[in-house]
């Protein structure tokens, strides 16, 4: 037999069974009845065994239940087996016609075969049918033994039974067929989650793929502290500690503060203080140790469900060993040449000082060109000590209430010569006094480096141009040129450390890059803020934001 016997089985043993079983196990209900009244019959209805109709209905009976084991069902096409509760009914209308009338209700056996066409799926309009002409003919007997005097309640029994058993079949028939459509909806659910599995798996493999490809470590922890996610590089950072970071208290972790030689205590791991939620970037450690230890740059956000509860975090770890060894050496390198610097610069500033000792006796303008050495030397060595602040990143500012409109005065004199040997016109247009909260030196340093490089780059000559505006909260100091000026991308990067503008590159203009990094360091050191705007061509305003009394409320 190639199908089951019901469109969808009721259970997954039943689908086990054989043909041959299916169909014995759909008979036994019948027959285990049967056989319970055939056992029955010589003790309490001895007199059934004399009839001829009575004995032919238990017989074939019988035979029916052998045939379900007998028949070779699964050989044969078109469900053949669905004779059995055809017969069934034959086997019934001998059993209750013979009985009667000391068993007329053996005719409700006659529901197990309409149980069994309808609930069997196949030949809907025949089981229908069946139904209701099975019954109808087991009934029909009685009806007419009693013709011509029948009786209404005859009539109505030969009626009424089989609409029953037609009933029965409806609604059996109606079950059925929502429960198959139930079955074909959830089939259809099922294949839909098998896609959406296998999509998911595909999703899977592909993030894998790309989260293996990159040349970061990435980890997704719960709460507590088991990997969701992790990719290859992360798994790498794991052993290189020497245990599961992850699970706090666990092993022996080799993560080491940025002095590389101290144990970090559990709650300052990257993924403990992940897990309790906090937020943050950039955060070195040292995992590993001997020769093997490698710098890593941590960065952590949590993971919050939709009603605000944190649900865990994603860490993400990058190997900047290289980066911080370069950063060290490059610090070790201005710093041993900014040594070098101190010492001629020194010799010159006390030379100088020296000469100055007796300046009655020098003429007038010699003096005051010495003066200017001076200045420039003294100048010169916090350069040299700001390049070395640079490098480490600390400088000091110790502001207080300057007129800058002095600071201003001092920077135009300072570069005067510088000026007259390149043409350029310098002009001021600064209201006096112009008080501002900032350190005299500082700012007297950020002066000399705007005026001087919008000196420096104007070689064919032009116009340097110093005004300021100022506000109860504010004061701004714009510096302008009118000189070879910049693209709008390179003024964006001005102020990055050792950065030359194209322009300034293609004119062979001397420089190392570092005057606008140091000044915009002073500046923010200030609690305020600079801005360059320029074009090529058209020469270039940079803009000194200081705030005007006391440090700003945000600083």
């Amino acid at each position: 037999m190639a199908e089951p016997l019901f469109h969808r089985g009721p259970g997954r043993i039943f689908r086990r069974l054989g043909p041959r079983a299916q169909v014995a196990l759909c008979q036994l209900p019948l027959t285990l009845i049967v056989a319970v009244i055939a056992v029955a019959s010589p003790f309490a209805w001895p007199s059934l065994l004399h009839s001829p109709l009575y004995m032919a209905g238990l017989v074939l009976h019988g035979l029916l239940f052998l045939a379900c084991f007998l028949v070779p069902w699964e050989r044969l096409a078109h469900r053949p087996y669905l004779l059995i509760p055809v017969l069934d009914f034959a086997a019934i209308g001998f059993l209750r016609n013979g009985a009667a009338p000391l068993l007329p209700g053996l005719a409700v056996l006659v529901v197990f075969p309409v149980i069994w066409l309808s609930a069997s799926g196949m030949l809907a309009r025949s089981s229908l049918v069946l139904s209701f002409l099975g019954p109808f003919l087991i009934m029909l007997p009685t009806a007419v033994d009693h013709f011509p005097s029948e009786t209404a309640a005859d009539l109505t029994t030969v009626v009424l039974f089989p609409v029953m058993m037609l009933a029965v079949s409806l609604a059996i028939r109606f079950a059925s067929v929502h429960l198959r459509l139930q079955q074909r909806e959830l089939a259809e659910k099922d294949r839909e989650l098998r896609n959406l599995l296998d999509s998911s798996r595909e999703r899977e493999k592909l993030l894998e793929t790309v989260l293996d490809a990159t040349d970061v470590g990435i980890a997704a922890v719960d709460r507590s502290g088991h990997f969701l996610v992790s990719n290859s590089r992360q798994r790498n950072f794991r052993r290189a500690t020497g245990a599961d970071e992850a699970i706090p208290g666990q092993g022996h972790q080799l993560i080491f503060g940025q002095d590389r030689r101290t144990l970090l205590p559990p709650d300052r791991r990257p993924i403990i203080r992940a897990m309790a939620g906090e937020s943050f970037a950039d955060y070195l450690v040292w995992a590993g140790e001997g020769p093997e230890q490698r710098a890593v740059s941590t960065a952590a956000r949590p993971l919050v469900s939709e009603d605000g509860r944190l649900t865990g975090a994603v860490v993400v770890y990058s190997d900047v060993t290289g980066w911080v060894e370069s950063l060290a050496a490059n610090q070790e390198l201005i710093s041993n040449v900014s040594h070098e610097f101190k010492n001629p610069l020194n010799s010159i500033v006390g030379n100088v000082d020296l000469v100055l000792d007796d300046a009655e006796s020098l003429p007038p303008h010699v003096a005051h060109r010495l003066l200017v050495v001076q200045r420039n030397a003294e100048r010169l060595l916090d350069l040299v000590a700001d390049l070395t602040a640079s490098a480490s990143t600390t400088l000091n500012v110790h502001p207080k209430r300057t007129d800058l409109a002095s600071l201003v005065e001092t920077s135009l004199s300072s570069a005067q010569a510088s000026a007259q040997r390149s043409h350029v016109e310098i002009a001021a247009d600064i209201p006096s006094p112009l008080w501002a909260y900032a350190d005299p030196l500082r700012i007297g340093q950020v002066l000399d480096n705007l005026v001087s490089n919008a000196i420096k780059y104007s070689p064919d000559g032009g116009k340097v141009s110093i005004s300021a505006e100022a506000d109860k909260q504010w004061v701004r100091l714009s510096v302008t040129d009118t000189g070879m000026g910049m693209s709008t991308d390179d003024a964006a990067k001005a102020f990055n450390r050792f950065f030359r503008a194209e322009s300034a590159q293609r004119a062979a203009i001397p420089g190392a890059g570092l005057g606008l990094s140091i000044t915009r360091m002073i500046v923010e050191r200030h609690g305020g803020s600079i801005m360059c705007q320029s074009g090529e061509g058209q020469g270039s305003t940079f803009t000194v934001t200081l705030p005007a009394e006391g440090s700003p409320p945000a600083f």
